[in-house]
């Protein structure tokens, strides 16, 4: 078992919210362009550059979801293999959880949003919930 203290952390302050959370998780993974320079292959070996690939996305209410652990195993059932994980919450209104049209253009953003690079403010896990910075 994986223990992911910043997952812990994410699941603890939607509880806390005042509204009911939806939670908005988009899977990527690190590829490298066909054009790549050997400069860029060779940092991209050492583990960095490249770019982030959004391979899935799925919303989960706090009720959906228990520890990484459980996320990470779904997310393996569900979709190919990815290195990096992106959260982002969704306030519900007047006691209900974001509605369904909500969700899917938040979900098409947040994709949206990875596929640009553009992922400041958004939670990032490694597969093994190790918490990342992007710069």
């Amino acid at each position: 078992m994986t223990a992911s203290p910043p997952f812990d952390q994410l699941l603890a302050a939607a509880a806390a919210q005042p509204e009911p959370q939806t939670l908005l998780f988009v899977f990527a993974a690190a590829e490298l362009p066909p054009d790549a320079t050997p400069a860029q292959r060779a940092r991209f070996q050492q583990g960095a550059g490249g770019h982030l690939t959004p391979l899935m996305c799925v919303e989960k209410t706090l009720d959906e979801l228990s520890t990484f652990d459980a996320l990470v195993e779904e997310s393996r059932e569900a979709g190919p293999p990815w290195q990096v994980l992106f959260a982002a919450g969704l306030s519900g209104h007047d006691g209900q959880p974001p509605a369904g049209p909500m969700v899917d253009a938040a979900l098409r953003d947040l994709v949206g949003r990875v596929r640009a690079g553009a992922v400041d403010g958004l939670l990032a896990l490694s597969a093994q919930g190790e918490l990342l910075q992007f710069h």
